[in-house]
């Protein structure tokens, strides 16, 4: 299927049960504005109800920049209401992308600072290439991140990383990224969309029920204490063998056949 641009700065390819957004702003490395937040929110909100359809998204950027923080132009001087709306906003943003049914995959194509890595820790999973480079560097403007960076980072590298990467604000790199536990791979530059792509099938070839179930075990489980972590385990589980795709995965294993899974 053929591109759809669904903003001036956001591009839609739907492959199957794979979609790829792609944010088009390279003139500016992807910086992030209320426009385009705004766009992507819509997006968001409209397919949490496809989760049938859609299994997994895969969210990238054009050219050097994946994004690289916010349009800081766009608050230069402008009053507290205004700021604390963007902020509001992107909140509202990344929270919906973090609780999608669907698995996420951020391909992470070029710099990612501010926002940007803040959008890359919502996902699931984060591949980089190469050369790119993340950060929080809201301290150097005399301001922390108010996206999630300083949530949602200690819980992929730990408290210690986390501030030691907030409090001076400096780039790491791909390399880093893997080492430090915030992404799982990283890529020659034109290998990044292959190898994303390649992860994503494989998820997609899943059974979709489980495959939903599996994110949301882990994201409840780690907010919860771990013996309720593992009643819900139990429980999802238990939910599972009772589903048509269980019964199916197990009959095709036993059969020793590639499983037909209808999610249901």
């Amino acid at each position: 299927m053929a591109e759809e641009r669904l903003h001036a700065n956001l591009v839609l390819d739907r492959h199957g049960p794979i979609e790829v957004l792609r944010i088009d702003r390279e003139d500016a490395l992807g910086a992030m504005n209320f426009e385009i937040m705004e766009a992507l929110g819509t997006y968001v909100t409209e397919l949490y109800s496809r989760s049938e359809e859609v299994r997994v998204l895969v969210i990238t950027g054009t050219g050097r920049g994946f994004i690289a923080g916010a349009d800081i132009a766009g608050y230069h001087g402008a009053p507290q209401a205004v700021f604390d709306g963007f902020q509001r906003r992107s909140r509202q943003t990344f929270d919906a992308i973090a609780s999608l049914p669907q698995v996420t995959i951020c391909a992470v194509n070029g710099y990612a600072l501010g926002g940007g890595f803040e959008l890359a820790l919502c996902c699931d999973f984060i591949f980089v290439n190469e050369k790119t480079k993340l950060g929080l560097p809201e301290i150097k403007l005399g301001l922390l991140p108010g996206g999630g960076g300083t949530q949602r980072l200690p819980r992929l590298v730990g408290a210690v990383r986390a501030k030691e990467i907030l409090m001076t604000g400096r780039m790491i790199t791909a390399q880093e990224a893997v080492e430090y536990g915030a992404a799982l791979e990283a890529c020659a530059p034109d290998a990044l969309i292959p190898k994303a792509m390649e992860f994503a099938e494989s998820l997609s070839e899943m059974a979709p029920v489980a495959l939903r179930e599996a994110k949301r075990v882990v994201d409840d489980g780690l907010d919860a204490a771990l013996s309720a972590g593992l009643t819900l385990e139990q429980r999802v589980l238990g939910a599972l063998y009772a589903t048509d795709d269980g019964k199916e995965g197990i009959a095709a294993f036993m059969e020793k056949r590639d499983a037909d899974f209808k999610g249901r």
